[in-house]
């Protein structure tokens, strides 16, 4: 098993994790691309001291950038987990 710290990059605030937080209990993380979703499930539940009822995992391709010449470069692929957090559980960020 990884250390949580090595699991979880950084918790994603944006405007439709933002929506899936207050309607749905959902919370939208950044993870290791190498982390499992039973990893990522002990790590939430240890950092934030919640339980977990579901972990639904994506793999995010990088974007082609182009600097002023022809060839194109890419940005980091990356992972994203969105997190169902059990009823009544709930994870402050502010």
């Amino acid at each position: 098993m990884k250390d949580i710290y090595q699991v979880i990059n950084k918790a994603l605030l944006t405007e439709k994790g933002t929506r899936l937080s207050e309607e749905e209990n959902k919370y939208v993380f950044s993870v290791n691309p190498k982390a499992n979703k039973a990893e990522i499930k002990q790590a939430v539940e240890e950092f934030f001291k919640v339980k977990v009822v579901a972990v639904n995992t994506m793999n995010r391709q990088g974007k082609k950038k182009r600097e002023r010449t022809a060839s194109f470069g890419r940005t980091a692929a990356w992972k994203r987990a969105v997190v169902t957090l059990a009823e009544g559980n709930k994870i402050d960020f502010v």
